[in-house]
């Protein structure tokens, strides 16, 4: 769809027409990233787009108010800090609030993506729950995700190795923290024995490591798009308890597309595995979008060199997208998606004012 306005194209319908600010041609998008998301994804190179194509793109101050800074079409945000910190700060809880009542006191103001959504996905007790289940639903594409155990406090080590045997997970393990937002999210240490569990530290998620030659797939999804993207990861380790020491490491630092250590350097030769079938990662890439009700999301896979399963080991919510150079183009077309799916409701309030104001010009002409 063509917007109308300050650069000339076509026009579908109208956008943003308020009392308090008056007519505002073309779909207004507020935006709120943090410092360094917006560095990362180059908001001016983003908003510089968007303008080109007739889509006003303006960053909110959330330490103001919303109304005077609007109307918006559509907020789009990463407000993962916020979620978090609103569970313990009552300041970041009412900046939650205010921008709910907001969004809900304005329905044709869309918010992408909704907050209980994203607060699921930094949580990984509940999104690794959420990929637990993904190999009945996906069963037939030979889906799934490796076993994996909530470890919620600092229980006693027995308990702990006793709970590990009772999920039948395999060594070595891979553990992450509970929290899935943040640089200590990406924190984590591979652990190779029973007795090297006193090293993990709860709450934690505690997860089979799974053999994959040392390369990770990251599925960036935009809407209804989604971009497969290869990049390092961890070399393969013998199956099985040993006397190894716990190995810690950043998963960011790892998985860097010029990442280079030997934690990423295989240690033999082995055959080629096979890439992720376009066609499992689409119908994985649908039945999350589904169950999550997100449009900005990526997914960690692997595939199982003996298996060849296709395995799901992370979800985190508006990645980074770095790979993908569609990305600018991507989110500007889900945004005129959803503002299509909203068209007819805007174009039955804007006939009805439209009527409403005609009349009142010809009162004004009678007089």
């Amino acid at each position: 769809m063509n917007w109308s306005g300050r650069n000339g194209t076509l026009s579908a319908y109208p956008c943003c027409r308020h009392a308090d600010r008056g007519l505002v041609l073309g779909p207004r998008v507020g935006l709120w990233l943090s410092d360094k998301k917006r560095r990362r994804m180059n908001v001016e190179a983003f908003t510089q787009y968007c303008a080109v194509h007739g889509v006003e793109v303006v960053e909110i101050d959330f330490t103001k108010s919303l109304v005077p800074q609007g109307p918006f079409d559509i907020i789009i945000h990463k407000l993962s800090d916020v979620i978090v910190e609103a569970e313990h700060d009552s300041q970041s809880q009412q900046l939650l609030d205010n921008l709910q009542s907001y969004v809900s006191s304005r329905p044709n103001t869309i918010l992408l993506d909704p907050l209980p959504a994203v607060a699921q996905l930094l949580d990984r007790f509940t999104s690794y729950r959420i990929m637990s289940n993904l190999h009945s639903s996906l069963q037939d594409w030979h889906v799934c995700s490796p076993p994996y155990l909530e470890i919620l406090s600092s229980s006693d080590l027995t308990s702990i190795q006793q709970a590990v045997r009772t999920q039948k997970l395999s060594f070595p393990l891979i553990c992450k923290t509970r929290l899935a937002h943040g640089s200590f999210s990406h924190e984590m240490c591979l652990i190779f024995s029973a007795n090297s569990l006193a090293d993990i530290r709860p709450p934690c998620v505690l997860q089979s490591f799974v053999n994959h030659g040392a390369l990770l797939h990251k599925v960036y999804v935009v809407g209804d798009r989604h971009f497969c993207v290869e990049r390092p990861s961890l070399k393969n380790f013998p199956s099985g308890p040993c006397d190894r020491k716990t190995i810690f490491f950043n998963s960011n630092q790892v998985s860097k597309p010029e990442a280079s250590s030997d934690l990423t350097s295989l240690d033999e030769q082995m055959s080629c595995v096979p890439p992720p079938s376009s066609e499992a990662v689409a119908a994985l890439v649908k039945e999350l979008r589904d169950q999550l009700g997100l449009a900005l999301f990526g997914v960690d896979v692997i595939i199982n060199i003996n298996t060849h399963a296709l395995m799901v080991i992370d979800i985190n919510y508006f990645p980074g997208y770095e790979g993908v150079p569609q990305f600018f183009s991507s989110l500007l077309s889900h945004i005129t998606s959803v503002l299509d799916k909203r068209a007819p409701a805007a174009e039955s309030k804007h006939a009805a004012g439209h009527s409403a104001a005609a009349t009142a010009g010809d009162c004004l002409l009678r007089k």
